[in-house]
Order: structure tokens, then sequence, then C-alpha cells
């Protein structure tokens, strides 16, 4: 570990107790997004007072800290701030209980199933750390609390209200996620590392008849069926066995009755690429084989297409992951990795791509290390161990906060640890 490092992270025995109440804060009182009021205030709270310029409210709720401390390079480091509306099935005893009402006024669980409160928790610890020991290191450390990732749109609200402007211009973005990896672990990937996602929404059109009279019908159900089966080829073939990406249809919904053929059908589907000339060619093919399968069965419309949400792939530029990596090495030994290529996705690499600046995204372990190796003994780990969005997601406190923690100061000092050493 190098002396700035060493330096720096010397403090966070002190800080632990802190930042473990503050992750069971956020846990019970998770937040969806735009509206994460509450973890904007906690975030923007703990940087004012550790002496950071802070700006609110951007984007909606997103928070910048600013900690310039000498001439040298701008690092940021993101979290993300939002829960999702799921009703929390840890049986922990800080685990959520919150609810909102959606906009029918329908009462919905909410719960932080993806880890942003971990996230937030060592944003802040590392922010706090640094602001502790500027002896060790040279140049502007920016802490950015990103609201609304789960819906895509997060990044995009804080560029449209000005993030370029608000903020000094990086040499480098950093960010990092909780995993269903053993705690204490931590892993980097050059290249791509999450997948591109588009959701699409599909209408079909059909003509209505009685059940008693299917000649009298164009039969949506019956349409819908057959793509449903078609797209199953396109990635099966029509893509490379080395080329990844997933097609899902995860919802159809036509009719309102045993005996009467409706006039629509709507199927909602889910892509996953990892590159444009795929993603480019999978969404073609889909909108190929809808209108064919809708022209063979002489649906009296032509079908309607309607994007409903769009996540960019997430590729690591490679030298600074390569610098975070070889970070990553020296100080957690053995348990620096390279982590598996991801089909999950991120709204991160908009950020970066605003600022025209690089960036590396890596992930942290969260699950129990001894109950992942038993997993991994009996062979069970993606049936005993909870992902990301499942209800019974639960990150153990610890080793996972000081993980994390120690992994976005070490990779921040990666660029600014020029300071004097060991300090006083």
């Amino acid at each position: 570990m190098t002396a700035p490092a060493r330096t720096v992270l010397a403090g966070l025995d002190a800080l632990r107790p802190d930042l473990e109440d503050l992750y069971r804060d956020l846990h019970r009182h998770p937040e969806l997004g735009l509206r994460e009021h509450r973890t904007a205030k906690k975030a923007a709270d703990a940087l004012r007072d550790c002496g950071y310029d802070v700006t609110e409210g951007v984007g909606g709720t997103g928070v910048i800290g600013v900690l310039a401390n000498g001439d040298g390079p701008v690092v940021m480091a993101r979290a993300d701030m939002d829960a999702l509306p799921v009703r929390e099935r840890t049986g922990l005893p800080y685990a959520s209980t919150a609810t909102v009402r959606d906009g029918d006024g329908r009462e919905q669980p909410v719960m932080h199933a993806c880890g942003h409160d971990v996230h937030v928790t060592c944003l802040i610890g590392c922010a706090r750390l640094m602001a502790r020991r500027r002896d060790a290191w040279r140049g502007t450390f920016v802490a950015l609390f990103q609201p609304s990732e789960e819906n895509g749109d997060g990044a995009d609200a804080m560029i449209e209200d000005g993030l370029t402007g608000k903020s000094p211009r990086p040499d480098v973005v950093l960010a990092q996620h909780v995993l269903p990896y053993p705690a204490g672990y931590v892993g980097t990937r050059p290249g791509s590392f999450l997948s591109a996602a588009d959701s699409l929404r599909v209408t079909v059109h059909g003509r209505g008849a009685h059940g008693s009279a299917p000649q009298a019908s164009v039969d949506p159900v019956v349409i819908a069926a057959m793509i449903v089966v078609r797209l199953q080829t396109v990635v099966s073939r029509e893509l490379a066995a080395t080329t990844p990406a997933v097609v899902t249809v995860g919802s159809v919904h036509a009719g309102s009755g045993p005996n009467v053929i409706p006039d629509r059908a709507v199927l909602e589907l889910n892509v996953r690429t990892y590159d444009d000339t795929t993603r480019t060619h999978v969404l073609d093919a889909i909108e190929r084989v809808v209108r064919a399968e809708c022209e063979a069965s002489r649906a009296p419309r032509a079908p309607e297409f309607e994007r409903i949400a769009s996540f960019p792939p997430t590729v690591n530029d490679e030298e600074p992951t390569r610098r975070v990596a070889d970070a990553f090495a020296a100080y957690f030994g053995d348990d620096a990795h390279t982590v598996e290529l991801q089909t999950a996705s991120e709204d991160l690499s908009a950020i970066p791509r605003a600022f025209g600046v690089p960036f590396t995204y890596w992930a942290i372990g969260g699950t129990d290390p001894d109950r992942y190796a038993e997993a991994v003994a009996e062979g069970t780990v993606s049936q005993d161990i909870p992902v990301n969005h499942s209800a019974t997601f639960a990150p153990v406190v610890q080793p996972t906060l000081d993980t994390g923690v120690s992994a976005v100061t070490v990779a921040a000092l990666a660029w600014l640890g020029a300071g004097d050493g060991d300090g006083g």
C-alpha cells in the first residue's frame, strides 16, 4: 500500500462506528428515484461538516461536494442513492418498512434491494477521511451523489441541470457497486463490464370477435405467441455463440375474458447487449420479427414500438482500470480479482461522457464469506445467495463497508496521492 493510502485509511477505525450507524439508518429509510430528499440531505450535511463546497438539488436531488486541496488532478467519485419498489424480507432489525404512494394512490413498499445505501455510506466515509488527512494528497476530490440510477434517468437529469458547469472537470470518474460476491472481495474489469439495456413496449393489433367465431377475428394472442417463440431465435441463430446477448419477453397482456378474442396484445421486452453493433442488430431483428408475424397473420394495423427505458453499456477505459487494479492488488492482495462480465446495467457512463473523460467502475462483495463458501462447496450459489433486487438482498455490514470505503479511497489516491507521504 502506498504511503498516502496508509495515512488516509489510518482514520477508518475511528470512523467505523459512525459509518455503520449511518448505513443502518439509510437502509431503514430508503427512497425511490428523484425522491431521495432525506438521503441527499444526509450526504450534503456530511460533506459540509468536513469542509466541502456543496451544491444540492442537481437534477432534482443530486449532490456535488468539492474539496480543493492544491494543484493536482481532479478525481470524481460517484455513489447512487435510490432504492427499489420491493417489500423487504431480510428479517434484519434495521429492515425497511417504508412505503410510498404511487401515481394511482396505491401504497408501494420501498427497500434498498440493490445496495445503494452501501455506496452512499462508503463515499461519505471516503470523503471524511480525505478531508481529515489533506497533508497526504494533492488535487481536488469531488464526491457526487446521483439520484435515480434504477430508472436510468438520474445521470441525465444531473447533466441536463448543468452538472458540467457546477463541478470541476474531472480527470477521471470512479464508481463501485456491491454485488453478491464474498464481502472483502474487490473486482476490476477492463473494457466491457455491464451490458446496455433497452426495454420496449410492443403493441400488436388484431380484430376482436367472439370466441365461438374465430373466423371473424385476427387473433392478436396468437400473433403475440408466435412473436415470443420466434424472438428466441434472435440470439440463438443470428449471433455468434461468442457474442453475449439476452432477449427477454417479460410480460404479455391481452384480453379480458375466456370467450372474447381481443383486438390487441401488448408485449414488454428487455434486451441486454455489450456493444453498439450487437445492440443495433438485436433491436432491428426484434422489429423485423414483430412486423413479419403481424403481416403473416393479416393484422389490420402495423405494430407500434415504444422505447420505455434505455441504459448505455458500461465499458471501462483501459488505463484508469489498470491503475486502479494495480492499486487494489497492492492494498487488498489476494482479495483483488478480475470480475466476470455482468448482465446488469448502469447509467454512470453518461457522466464521464458529458465531461469527455475516462472512467472505471468496479465491484465489491457483500455476502457473508462463510455463507458464500458453503454455497460454493455445495454448488448452490445461484439458489442460496440473494442477488441484487431480491427482497432478501442484504450485504453484511462488515467487512463490506470497510472494503467499500477502502476501495474508493485507494482508487482516488491512485491519482491524488502525491502529497507529503505519511503526514503528521
